[in-house]
């Protein structure tokens, strides 16, 4: 069964559809997608609707932080796509996602693509290439001249919810290529959008 998808930035009026997408349990354990944005010095100190009230400002402010996913008219799916600079805790020095230089944690033109969030029932479909041909794109759009990632190698089941960061073999696929190993399993990948 071929499934169609439509992506579309999420903006300040597209908040009823990710937060229908996300659900009253907020994606992964009431993350909200404020993960990397957020120290967890703060994080684990707010509840689940303070998370959902920092992520329903911050698509406020704009610009779109990502891009839904859309399936016969209804959200279906979730790309945290941006500038570094908008995921902080992706450039924290002691994480293996940390950048190249640290110069490019705030240089507008490196990106990263650091989240993915599917509907449980189109999960395991193969959807992932889709979901991250359209980041690229929207990265592109944006005038990224990097696109970053920091995936996993393996998992056990192709619905693992650490699957939340992308596999490395997706990201292989699209043609990035491995830039930095600094954890076992978790490559720091790069897709050259222009020179």
């Amino acid at each position: 069964m071929d499934i169609a998808l439509q992506f579309a930035p999420v903006t300040r009026d597209r908040w009823p559809d990710f937060e229908t997408l996300f659900g009253p349990k907020g994606a992964f354990c009431g993350c909200w997608c404020v993960a990397l944005r957020l120290p967890y010095a703060i994080r684990g100190k707010i509840t689940t609707e303070e998370r959902k009230d920092f992520m329903r400002a911050r698509i406020a402010a704009g610009p779109p932080p990502g891009i839904l996913g859309y399936s016969e008219g209804k959200p279906v799916a979730w790309v945290q796509v941006g500038p570094r600079h908008d995921v902080p805790q992706f450039n924290s020095p002691r994480t293996c996602s940390r950048p190249l230089e640290e110069r490019e944690a705030e240089d507008a033109s490196v990106w990263a693509v650091s989240c993915f969030f599917l509907s449980s029932p189109l999960r395991g479909k193969g959807l992932s290439h889709r979901m991250l041909a359209a980041a690229i794109d929207h990265a592109r759009m944006g005038g990224a001249r990097y696109l970053d990632a920091c995936p996993i190698d393996h998992t056990k089941q192709p619905k693992s919810v650490t699957l939340y960061i992308g596999s490395t073999a997706i990201f292989e696929a699209a043609g990035f290529e491995t830039v930095a190993r600094r954890k076992d399993g978790r490559p720091l990948m790069r897709l050259h959008l222009r020179q």
